[in-house]
């Protein structure tokens, strides 16, 4: 099993409000993560599905994802869970990430970005650095389109 947790702020130039819109598009803050292909809404800001499509090491990731929003307190947090399992790879990946928005003064807010993942099965079996590496170059591609929406 891999797993590991990260935490990241950024500062938007845009009120709360806007910022809020931003992060309640769930689409777009998937798109945000490249990896994550066929997003569909099933229930606004409840449920939705996705697929997780990845070359890792010598396997080829496709896991059907479950992706919920069991959070969503207006103005102030989403917390969203994904999880699914490439039953060919044999591995199980779930993601569990909050993001929290507060206004430091007028027209600007900070969004914190709080979260875990765990990686258990056949990809696992890469070792734990692997993963990491991966994981950081995706969360970094997060944050690099996050802060070409919110910042500018």
């Amino acid at each position: 099993m891999a797993s590991a947790t990260f935490e990241r702020s950024i500062v938007a130039h845009h009120p709360p409000q806007s910022v809020w819109e931003t992060l309640t598009d769930v689409a777009l803050v998937a798109s945000w993560v490249p990896i994550v292909e066929e997003f569909q809404e099933i229930e606004r800001l409840s449920h939705y599905s996705a697929v997780l499509r990845d070359q890792v090491g010598p396997f080829r990731l496709r896991a059907d994802l479950d992706v919920r929003l069991p959070e969503v307190l207006s103005l102030e947090r989403v917390r969203l869970t994904a999880s699914g399992e490439d039953r060919q790879v044999g591995s199980r990946i779930s993601v569990d990430v909050t993001l929290a928005i507060e206004e430091r003064e007028p027209g600007s807010t900070t969004i914190t970005v709080v979260g875990s993942y765990e990686v258990t099965g056949r990809i696992a079996t890469l070792g734990t650095g692997t993963i990491r590496r991966k994981a950081d170059k995706l969360i970094e591609q997060f944050f690099a389109s996050a802060e070409k929406v919110l910042v500018s």
